[in-house]
């Protein structure tokens, strides 16, 4: 499957989208960016010498659904401890204890370096829901990319909640509020090019990736809503590792 989104122009950035146990299963995305013509504006020359300059890149989204009740309410479903959690997708979501979890973000191409984030996180439970927060965050990929695991900080939350307050009985509303933020190190590769062009890049980066990865994963909420709900009590992962 292939995507273009407002590619008016020939700059752009190509992401590829693999599942983590079939790497010949790919889509994907075109971002229209204005990297170059930003650093076309201000060209400089750097040396190894120079110190390096760093990047913060912030993202935030709001993903919400509405979720009409079966047997079981929903906010029910919401207040289960985070044992008995589905990992939702067991192609991307592995269980590390109770409460910790390994997530394979999707395995993406920026330039022409392959990166892959592999997050530990845990989880918080919380009166309505619960919130999901970064513990660790690695990078796999093209070697570039690897080298920059000990040159970057990122944080990350998703805070899980269900509307108890609705004067509908029978239809609640499913919210998920993600909030990312990444400071690294410039590569030296980058280096020629102005702080806000590689800012403003990878911050398109990081709004693309929630706005991929939020509404599937609401959706894969939902449905393990229902299959809990009806009396599935296996707790099986329903999702395949697509977008």
């Amino acid at each position: 499957m292939k995507m273009a989104l407002n590619c008016s122009s020939s700059t752009c950035i190509t992401f590829s989208y693999n599942k983590i146990r079939n790497p010949t299963n790919t889509s994907s995305l075109t971002l229209n960016t204005g990297f170059f013509h930003l650093a076309q504006k201000s060209p400089f020359r750097v040396s190894a010498a120079t110190s390096p300059a760093k990047a913060r890149f912030v993202a935030s989204r709001k993903e919400s659904v509405r979720v009409r009740q079966l047997q079981r309410p929903l906010i029910e479903y919401m207040s289960l401890p985070a044992s008995q959690y589905s990992v939702l997708d067991a192609e991307r979501i592995e269980r590390v204890d109770d409460n910790t979890f390994r997530c394979y973000v999707y395995r993406f191409k920026f330039f022409a370096f392959e990166i892959c984030p592999v997050l530990l996180v845990r989880v918080e439970e919380q009166p309505n829901g619960c919130c999901i927060k970064l513990l660790s965050c690695k990078l796999e990929g093209s070697p570039i990319v690897v080298a920059q695991n000990d040159k970057f900080d990122a944080s990350m939350i998703n805070r899980i909640s269900c509307d108890s307050n609705s004067s509908n009985s029978e239809v609640r509303q499913l919210t998920s509020d993600a909030f990312i933020e990444v400071s690294i190190e410039v590569p030296f590769a980058f280096r020629a090019f102005p702080v806000e062009a590689i800012e403003s890049t990878g911050t398109q980066v990081l709004d693309q990736i929630l706005k991929l990865m939020l509404p599937r994963f609401m959706s894969q909420l939902v449905k393990d809503y229902r299959a809990w709900a009806t009396g599935d009590t296996s707790r099986q992962p329903l999702g395949t590792g697509e977008i």
